[in-house]
């Protein structure tokens, strides 16, 4: 399938026990990529309105890639992080030499524990994101760390991104949107501003 700048397709990650799908939005010449992590449905899901597939598809032309994954085992944080650390490692065989994880949810801790392993990463966000599996959230630093919440969460409290923040070092940020909820529809276009500009000084993209 084409996408403006570029493509997405189908890909699929083998490891031992068992395999990954993944789409893999992809355009001629990128070296940085972002990779965005769903919640614990599992599937391709996504915050705000499918936010994940359209600004992946949009960073295309600004030649940064992307993956979205589905978790072989979406309620197993230790092997949804080795699925993650897989797709970064695909990354790394792609060319792609700077990388930024974006977790939503359950997919924040999955970023968190991802970004502070690879060598790959130049920041990590966790969007919404729970507190259970977040206790190395230091171990993020030198990169830095970007925490989202919605003050009106009803799933997971802000106080969870909160607990993220203090136990993790510097350089990290803490955003508290305003009439939020945890999906943060009442605040695309807001959350979509933010992550942007963000995402693109990580990588230092123009």
């Amino acid at each position: 399938m084409v996408i403006g700048h570029g493509s997405v397709r189908q890909v699929r990650l083998y490891l031992e026990n068992g395999s990954i799908a993944c789409r893999y939005y992809e355009t001629v010449g990128a070296r940085s990529a972002v990779l965005w992590l769903g919640g614990v449905g599992g599937g391709f899901d996504s915050p705000a309105h499918d936010l994940f597939d359209r600004m992946a598809s949009d960073f295309l032309g600004r030649r940064v890639n992307s993956v979205r994954l589905r978790y072989r085992y979406a309620s197993d944080l230790d092997l949804s992080v080795e699925d993650a650390l897989a797709a970064l490692e695909f990354l790394g065989q792609r060319g792609i030499e700077a990388a930024v994880t974006v977790g939503f949810s359950f997919g924040g801790a999955v970023s968190i524990q991802a970004g502070a392993a690879s060598l790959l990463t130049k920041g990590v966000v966790g969007l919404a994101s729970q507190s259970a599996g977040t206790g190395g959230a230091n171990r993020v630093s030198p990169r830095p760390l970007l925490l989202v919440h919605g003050d009106r969460d009803t799933v997971l409290p802000a106080e969870c991104s909160k607990l993220i923040y203090e136990r993790a070092l510097e350089p990290k940020e803490l955003v508290i949107l305003h009439g939020a909820g945890h999906c943060f529809d009442e605040t695309e276009g807001q959350l979509r501003d933010l992550l942007d500009g963000w995402i693109l000084r990580q990588l230092d993209v123009a």
